[in-house]
């Protein structure tokens, strides 16, 4: 990220300097550098505005998904993964922790509960690292597992949904469907590849690797990862705490629901497609608070204290969305200069003549270039493409944005933490993997916003 930033702003002010010394008129007649000055000042106070609207629908929203977790929601939908689970990673014993903390990982993040999702991943590939028979050479289940973690279908992309609210959307759930059926997409496409790719790249040792590379004993304070990760890269994640809570759940997923009972489950959301298609837009009013009285009832009939449980939820929300103002403010100003100054225009102009008509408007495209690099640099530029008057939060091009933001992942930044975790350094496979995962999203995420929103 700290190439990316300094990379915007540099170019920025050089497109800048040569349209000033060159005498090329910026937007509304006003000098080119006169025009830098006033988009600094305006990303920094949009910044902030932003940051501050965020507050209580993100203090809400975790508040919500604090008290599904308290009442035992991961534990049942990584019930219903098991068996499903068990036949994807044929060379993990069912029995073995690695597949336990896989399952809970992946169901963390179904939920978009990316802070609870990370110390399971880091765990899993430890205790797939303690499977592997060849030392600092990523094996088959491994990169398998990173694919469908960064491609994971997503039930509810709570950061996205908070961020359009505070925007002034008037639909801000509904992106629910379409991130479903994306990221549906995508992650079939992840476990194809993975599968496919997986021979031409063969376990050989990685470069110097002499010796067994030794897993850590404990999950590092790393960066979160999941869907709404912009605050978890800042690092505002309570690994010890999350990772003693998912001790306990591993202990009560047992051997998980009945095969048939998984395959139902499979089969209900698979369905779920075509009637986002149907009824999406119907639908879409009823999410949120439908959601929240289903949640919340279910947290009250088993017994959770769920006042107290959704204030500290909401407590967690309110630090975080005052903790990423310093990351919106870098990232909305260098934004807002690359943009001010024209070399947006110049990169993204002829790009979007191609990718426009396949239905990736210009406006998107840095989203979809961005996503895979870094969480919290696409976050912003998503926060700047639905704050844009005239675009928006409802029009085509800011569900598109919004539905790849939520249905993709930060490719690059998760690779690197969970491979690095474990000492793997030849990595096979898995960037072509989840590279393809990502396309095929940004692809899934095209179709279904023409369809509904085009």
């Amino acid at each position: 990220m700290n190439g990316i930033f300094f990379a915007l702003v540099c170019l920025a002010f050089a497109v800048g300097a040569g349209r000033e010394l060159f005498g090329f008129a910026a937007e509304a007649d006003m000098a080119p550098m006169q025009a830098l000055t006033a988009a600094v000042i305006d990303g920094a106070g949009s910044a902030v505005h932003l940051a501050i609207n965020l507050i209580g629908v993100m203090a809400l929203f975790l508040g919500v998904m604090k008290v599904a977790e308290a009442a035992g929601v991961l534990v049942i939908i990584a019930r219903l993964v098991r068996p499903l689970m068990t036949r994807l990673f044929p060379d993990v014993p069912a029995a073995h922790p690695a597949m336990g903390a896989m399952i809970l990982n992946i169901s963390a993040n179904i939920l978009g509960l990316g802070n609870a999702a990370t110390p399971f991943g880091i765990r899993a590939m430890q205790e797939l690292d303690r499977l592997n028979t060849v030392k600092g050479t990523a094996s088959n289940a491994m990169v398998l597992f990173l694919a469908i973690n960064t491609s994971s279908v997503t039930l509810l992309p709570t950061g996205v949904i908070s961020l359009r609210a505070a925007a002034g959307s008037l639909d801000p759930a509904g992106i629910v469907p379409t991130t479903l059926f994306a990221t549906i997409c995508s992650t079939a496409v992840a476990i194809v590849m993975a599968k496919l790719t997986q021979r031409y790249w063969p376990t050989t040792p990685a470069d110097g690797a002499a010796a067994p590379v030794a897993a850590p004993a404990s999950p590092p304070n790393v960066p979160a990862t999941g869907r709404d990760d912009t605050a978890a890269e800042a690092g505002f994640e309570t690994t010890a705490g999350a990772e003693r809570a998912g001790s306990a759940d591993a202990e009560r997923i047992g051997d998980g629901y009945h095969p048939a009972a998984s395959f139902a489950a499979l089969a209900g959301v698979v369905a779920l497609i075509p009637l986002s298609v149907i009824y999406g837009r119907a639908v879409a009013p009823w999410i949120i608070p439908g959601l929240i009285v289903v949640l919340l009832g279910f947290g009250a009939v088993r017994r959770v204290r769920i006042y107290e449980v959704f204030i500290e939820g909401a407590r967690d929300g309110f630090q975080v969305a005052i903790r990423i103002i310093p990351y919106l403010v870098a990232i909305l100003v260098a934004v807002a200069m690359f943009r001010a100054s024209g070399a947006l225009a110049l990169i993204v102009t002829p790009l979007g003549q191609l990718t426009g008509p396949l239905g990736l408007p210009a406006e998107a495209l840095p989203m979809a270039l961005l996503r895979p690099l870094s969480g919290s640099g696409a976050y912003g530029v998503l926060a700047s493409i639905i704050n844009d008057p005239a675009i928006g939060p409802d029009s085509y091009t800011g569900y598109l944005a919004s539905t790849i933001q939520g249905s993709t992942e930060t490719t690059f930044y998760v690779l690197a933490v969970y491979f690095g975790a474990v000492g793997i350094r030849r990595i096979r496979h898995a960037i072509v993997t989840a590279l393809t995962a990502d396309a095929a999203g940004v692809a899934a995420a095209v179709l279904i916003c023409r369809i509904l929103h085009g």
